[in-house]
């Protein structure tokens, strides 16, 4: 294991004891920003200990947060989601996770997943392949084989999001194209795409922290991570992963 993605995997358990003290805590303080997306204690907090942690240990660095900002530049960069899925975190819905991805010069090259309510965790390093830790058991995760449309498993996060950003139409047309869909939402439908639980997740709106660490998973498992140009990037500001066989297609029906 290289020693960044040791870094991030040991960024995630101390993210994951701060979340968990506060997930469902009767005292949580939630207040909203500019932009009305909520934001509770536990989201600054993960993300003031994460920086610590790697201002001590790598502190030529650069991190970009959701929650205190920064860019990502040429070089080294740390890029953290401290509760993706704030809503479900703050509801008391236990599908949230810690993002952590290092990227290099532009590219994500390490990315930890982990969702201590669902007793999950995925990870993933470029070369070395993606795992996922299910009830304490490790296991190499990959995409589905599944290579028609008509065949395939498909989600979102909010149908909403497709009348403001891209097209519901479009999005709908996939829906009809495919043999079934739902709305998992945020990182777990990316995650699910890497184990071949499901074969296609797409979203019409995604900032760089929501999706950095799931293209290194779906990627090393496999798959396929684009925006909706088709471009392999997280900072597109959408985006689709698959397993691949259905990457075209799926493109196909939401441009129209």
């Amino acid at each position: 294991m290289s020693r960044d993605l040791t870094c991030a995997l040991r960024l995630a358990d101390t993210a994951d004891a701060i979340t968990r003290s506060r997930f469902r805590a009767g005292d949580l303080a939630v207040t909203r920003k500019p932009d009305r997306t909520p934001v509770t204690d536990a989201d600054t907090a993960v993300e003031d200990a994460i920086r610590a942690v790697l201002a001590e240990e790598h502190p030529g660095d650069v991190v970009a947060g959701e929650e205190r900002g920064g860019e990502v530049g040429a070089g080294r960069t740390w890029v953290l989601d401290p509760i993706d899925g704030t809503k479900n975190f703050l509801r008391g819905v236990p599908a949230w996770a810690t993002l952590i991805a290092l990227v290099v010069d532009g590219a994500p090259v390490v990315g930890v997943v982990s969702a201590p309510a669902l007793g999950k965790r995925w990870w993933a390093a470029r070369g070395a392949g993606a795992w996922v830790s299910d009830g304490g058991q490790e296991r190499r995760i990959g995409v589905s084989g599944v290579g028609e449309l008509g065949d395939a498993y498909l989600s979102t996060t909010h149908l909403g999001t497709w009348v403001e950003h891209h097209s519901r139409e479009r999005y709908l047309a996939l829906v009809d194209a495919c043999w079934e869909n739902r709305a998992f939402g945020d990182f777990w439908q990316h995650c699910l795409v890497a184990e071949g639980a499901i074969d296609l997740a797409a979203e019409p709106i995604v900032n760089p922290w929501d999706v950095a660490a799931v293209q290194v998973v779906v990627e090393e498992a496999g798959g396929r991570f684009t925006d909706l140009g088709g471009a392999a990037r997280f900072d597109g500001g959408n985006a689709l992963s698959s397993n691949g066989l259905l990457h075209d297609a799926a493109l196909e029906v939401l441009r129209g």
